[in-house]
């Protein structure tokens, strides 16, 4: 019969439909398709750089002068930035009722390859443990501005998750403030603390790592797993086994074996579903909180292969057709070289 399970971290609930259940293997979509001639006009592509605006950030070799061919990573500012960088982040009131301040923030873009059809899961190790280094980097780097609150980073892949372009890149957003989303899960993780005297995502992947059903992949100091109360089909968590609160706490060699995680854990989903679009996010706590015994960050991944319908947007309250123990059998039984 169908469930409602609850996730211990967030306190929210999911349905787990298991009367409609579908097996795993039915999520196979279409791959996303475009023009033939899209490189050409391409601005993430080697020989547009012109196209996009001057970079912030490359590995590149040698020889090559900024804003020319010779990079693999590249980090641009978005030319249609959600925040810009001037600007007061003093909270106003309008009508002594309504609150706004200047859209002040960064807003850039890592280009993840030279190459324009790859994708994480295709990609060589070699060139996903630099999109990682350089994620890290920058992380390091936007923090340091004390405005910033927040620093997300994250990917949209594929038409269905949000992306414009399908050249592989990602996305990272400073912020001055911290999103009452992010606020929730950290005050949830508080009270768990409060009541308990440990971090909840410690204890529920020790639990988990007993258990093993949900667990995808796992390594000497990352785990890859399916939430118990998983929100959408296949739905996945990575995070440290170490207990760390901030991204920008991780080191140069876990950020090696973070990018093997997700190389792995993506190139499984990659195979599994036939490439399917996705979004993945990294979790941290706020900048000026960084060292919270009772938070823990991570990297959710969500693969777009159901939709949101009007029960999810009244409730809050999330459908999931396919069984999380069955989706980690499912991805952890995906041979992947």
């Amino acid at each position: 019969m169908p469930q409602l399970r609850q996730d211990p971290a967030t306190k929210e609930w999911v349905i787990i439909a298991t009367e409609r259940a579908k097996r795993p293997e039915d999520f196979q979509l279409p791959e996303d398709s475009e023009h033939p001639n899209a490189k050409k006009s391409c601005p993430f592509c080697p020989g547009n750089e012109s196209l996009a605006p001057d970079e912030l950030f490359a590995f590149r070799t040698y020889d090559s002068k900024p804003n020319t061919p010779g990079w693999w990573i590249r980090v641009i500012p978005n030319k249609y930035p959600a925040l810009i960088p001037a600007g007061n982040i003093k909270r106003l009131l309008i009508e002594e009722q309504f609150r706004y301040m200047d859209g002040v923030g960064e807003h850039e873009v890592l280009v993840e390859s030279p190459e324009h059809e790859k994708t994480i899961a295709t990609m060589d190790q070699k060139q996903v443990e630099e999109i990682f280094t350089a994620y890290r980097e920058r992380y390091l780097t936007l923090k340091k501005d004390p405005r910033f609150e927040m620093i997300i980073i994250f990917k949209n892949h594929g038409r269905g998750a949000g992306t414009s372009l399908l050249h592989p890149h990602s996305q990272i957003i400073a912020t001055p403030v911290t999103p009452m989303h992010v606020r929730y899960r950290v005050e949830e993780a508080m009270r768990y603390f409060d009541d308990n005297g440990e971090c909840v995502y410690c204890a529920v992947l020790n639990k988990e790592l007993k258990v093993k059903e949900r667990i995808i992949l796992e390594t000497d100091n990352f785990v890859a797993k399916a939430p118990f109360a998983s929100r959408s089909p296949f739905e996945t968590m990575v995070l440290p086994k170490k207990h760390s609160s901030s991204f920008g706490h991780i080191s140069v060699v876990e950020t090696k074996e973070l990018s093997y995680v997700m190389k792995q854990t993506l190139s499984k989903l990659h195979k599994a579903l036939n490439n399917p679009a996705f979004n993945y996010i990294i979790y941290s706590a706020p900048c000026h909180e960084e060292d919270l015994e009772y938070f823990h960050w991570h990297i959710q991944i969500v693969p777009r292969v159901a939709s949101v319908a009007g029960f999810e947007m009244g409730s809050g309250i999330y459908i999931n057709t396919v069984i999380p123990e069955e989706a980690a059998r499912f991805l952890r039984e995906t041979k992947v070289s």
